[in-house]
């Protein structure tokens, strides 16, 4: 991941050398039996079960902080049915229960004047001994104990060089190689990055974008601007010319002139990113919100006219985790998603996403500041806005600001198995699952445009319900037999646009990091390609290890809005 500000952090670097050092040496680098790109949730799940299956484990990643999301400040979980969440992702939240157990967890504010603030069933289960929502902070110490405890040798700060970095042989990836020069040798592979640049980078098929909904026979897939999900759209006639009623003065900025596309068609759109961000009102911990370099009012002109409409949504996600702080989340038609401005991240060069990520950064804190200072925002708004700020105990080598932008979708594998909607949705049997998932097939908005009308509008926000827990094949995070015998792929995974909607949630990715490492063990052990591990044997270890692969779920539903 690339993450704004982060090149001044120094955290870490001397781990760093120690554990590269022998990089250096004229010694030939060893040979690990898993070697994990990325430094993911799914990353630390992976190198734990890889860890416990005896088997020799490293993680090279870009980041200096652990955990993806989960410690980038996603910490209002979105679980759907807690239920089908076991093995390793169930273990955390384990910890984070035992953490915020003990009364010095409680700095800012009581246990009990938080209370059990989840949704549908409670933040703090006691009975099943688990907490699903939590600070960044907290969630990044849980996942370095992980890695402590179980002694994983961690490289962080290390990009995978993708133009010649991957070398195979026979079908078999033999090492990796960084940026930086330091080349990784392994017997199994998983790509556990948000982006699927090793996968990539080794010449595996994947997609990006929207299939047509007739690519695989669905119906949410593709161009969708019938859908409304989330209140994410302009529910009022909103004008978008800069001078209202006249077109020729040129359209708002954030806007895109281009025709959103047919129905039900592809497009090379993904749906928009963010940061999940914590903000807090306790003066002691709060960071006023920064006017950013290169700040323009005008970018967010649209948004008066929001207001104008009569509409006062502001702050109805920001989540309250413990400690009087928040997750803070995308809400209504224009908001923390930076609609379209994320196209060009999956297959951009390091210096192209780096670009993408500062633009992130400086709109998202662009409209913080303008909602809390420009005197044109309603009053009631503004001066409720200017009494929040960033969690200064959060991320504090990055002034508050979270280290990890909100990838949702990037790349996705064609692999063995294509997840689809009629797998989430239970239409059909998906087979040897690995896993199970029960959140929402939920897309944030793609694109917005002009409606013929002449109003604005969002297009790609859907939000589609699984009537009950699905499963998630073995096939979907392993590539064709034809590409390569050594490599999974947890994250971007085989998946349709729209099942990935509701697969990407980082418990699940947790549970088929896990799996991913399990499946590792299994074919080193027996020399054996990852496509032709029993599952039989598969599901035995995975059951052994508290994995949940089974659709009769006694747990009530606990969905989210993500």
């Amino acid at each position: 991941m690339i993450r704004t500000g982060l090149l001044r952090s120094l955290r870490g670097l001397l781990f760093i050398g120690l554990l590269v050092g022998w990089a250096c040496s004229s010694q030939p680098p060893a040979l690990y039996d898993i070697v994990i790109y990325g430094g993911t949730s799914a990353a630390v799940t992976a190198a734990v079960e890889g860890v416990r299956q005896g088997k020799s484990v490293i993680v090279v990643c870009p980041e200096l902080h652990l955990g993806g999301m989960t410690s980038g400040g996603l910490g209002w979980t979105d679980t759907g049915n807690k239920a089908v969440i076991g093995g390793l992702a169930r273990e955390f939240y384990h910890r984070i229960w035992r953490h915020y157990h003990k009364p010095e967890a409680w700095k800012w504010q009581s246990q009990a004047e938080y209370g059990n603030r989840g949704q549908g069933t409670p933040a703090i289960d006691g009975a099943q001994r688990t907490m699903w929502i939590f600070e960044p902070h907290v969630a990044e110490q849980v996942f370095e104990d992980l890695i402590s405890e179980h002694a994983v040798p961690v490289v962080r700060n290390r990009w995978l060089d993708r133009q010649s970095g991957v070398k195979s042989e026979g079908g078999r990836i033999i090492s990796i190689t960084t940026t930086s020069g330091e080349t990784y040798r392994g017997k199994v592979f998983i790509d556990a990055s948000y982006e699927g640049d090793l996968m990539a980078a080794a010449g595996v098929s994947y997609h990006v974008g929207r299939e047509s909904s007739a690519t695989y026979g669905e119906r949410w897939n593709g161009i969708q601007k019938a859908a409304r999900h989330h209140r994410h759209f302009f529910a009022y006639p909103t004008d978008p010319y800069r001078i209202p009623g006249d077109p020729s003065s040129g359209l708002l900025p954030r806007i895109s002139s281009e025709s959103p596309g047919e129905d039900g068609a592809g497009d090379h759109r993904i749906q928009a990113y963010c940061f999940r961000m914590c903000l807090t009102r306790v003066t002691a911990n709060r960071i006023p919100f920064p006017k950013p370099e290169g700040y323009d009012p005008a970018e967010y002109e649209l948004l008066l006219r929001v207001f104008e409409s009569g509409w006062r949504e502001t702050f109805d996600k920001f989540d309250p985790i413990p400690n009087l702080k928040t997750d803070t989340n995308n809400h209504g038609p224009f908001s923390t998603d930076n609609i379209g401005r994320n196209y060009g991240y999956p297959e951009g060069s390091y210096e192209e996403r780096r670009a993408i990520v500062e633009e992130h950064e400086r709109y998202q804190k662009g409209w913080l500041y303008f909602i809390a200072n420009d005197p044109r925002v309603p009053a009631e708004v503004r001066e409720t806005m200017a009494e929040w700020g960033l969690a200064a105990d959060e991320f504090q080598d990055n002034g508050g600001w979270p280290y990890q932008i909100y990838v949702r979708k990037a790349r996705r594998m064609l692999g063995t198995y294509v997840m689809t909607e009629q797998d989430t949705l239970g239409i059909r049997t998906t087979p040897g699952p690995i896993g199970m998932g029960s959140y929402t097939m939920d897309s944030h908005n793609v694109q917005r445009y002009v409606t013929p009308e002449g109003y604005v509008q969002n297009e790609g926000d859907i939000g589609v319900h699984p009537e009950d827990p699905y499963l998630i094949a073995y096939g979907s995070v392993i590539t064709k037999a034809e590409e390569f015998s050594n490599l999974l792929v947890p994250i971007c995974l085989s998946s349709s646009h729209i099942a990935y909607g509701s697969i990407r949630m980082e418990p699940v990715f947790m549970i088929l990091g896990q799996s991913c490492a399990t499946a590792a063990a299994i074919a080193i052990e027996q020399d054996i390609p990852v496509q032709q591990v029993s599952y039989a044997e598969l599901r035995k270890k995975l059951l052994e290890s508290n994995q949940v692969l089974e659709m009769a779920i006694p747990e009530n539903d606990s969905e989210g809005v993500e």
